[in-house]
């Protein structure tokens, strides 16, 4: 986890948000920052899934970073996923070096079926090396997610033989609290993601 002084500054910054995205009210409530800042952070747990070499990695025990951004999806997704996992890649383009080593991006799998460790080394590399990848038996993804308000469902059989999967698509900020005081929405863009980060990161975007 984060050491103590990150982990108040976060809190810090991020009861500030909330009391000046409460306070403002209309239509320019929030233009300066795109997540939406929980009321009630939702807390993360503990469960351990399975990294791309083989090893336990639990969102809440193994995220060091001050900040961790996490999407769940899959590999064979059509559109939404390739859209965000892009969107994060070119953010982390964005940021300075200070700001980039403070920052964790992690994809867990809502199709381990089909998508292997290696199968999610291969297509995280595509976009930043530095992605970790997580997958385990879909029970147990679910049960992670769900706390995060994260649905993972198996959808219609496709005619290709394949099948879709239903998952939520937002994108969900962990502190060093293991808490998601933000989320952002599958539309937030690079330049958008980037701006938040250096907001949350205690910098001046």
């Amino acid at each position: 986890m984060a050491d103590r002084t990150t982990r108040g500054l976060l809190a810090g910054l991020v009861a500030g948000l909330l009391l000046v995205l409460t306070a403002c009210g209309g239509d320019d409530a929030g233009a300066e920052f795109r997540g939406a800042v929980l009321d009630q952070p939702y807390t993360v747990p503990d469960t351990a899934l399975t990294d791309t070499e083989g090893q336990p990695f639990s969102l809440a025990k193994d995220t060091t970073k001050p900040l961790t951004l996490v999407f769940f999806g899959y590999i064979n997704c059509p559109d939404i996923c390739q859209v965000v996992m892009s969107a994060l890649a070119s953010a982390m383009t964005r940021l300075d070096a200070s700001d980039r080593s403070k920052v964790d991006v992690v994809f867990v799998t809502t199709d381990p079926q089909r998508d292997t460790e290696s199968a999610l080394r291969t297509y995280l590399d595509r976009y930043d090396p530095s992605f970790i990848g997580l997958t385990g038996d879909i029970k147990t993804i679910a049960s992670v997610g769900k706390p995060l308000a994260i649905a993972v469902l198996k959808g219609e059989k496709l005619p290709s033989g394949g099948y879709e999967v239903v998952h939520s698509t937002q994108v969900s900020a962990i502190d060093g609290q293991d808490q998601v005081p933000v989320l952002w929405t599958q539309g937030t863009s690079a330049a958008q993601f980037a701006a938040d980060i250096h907001t949350l990161l205690g910098k001046e975007s």
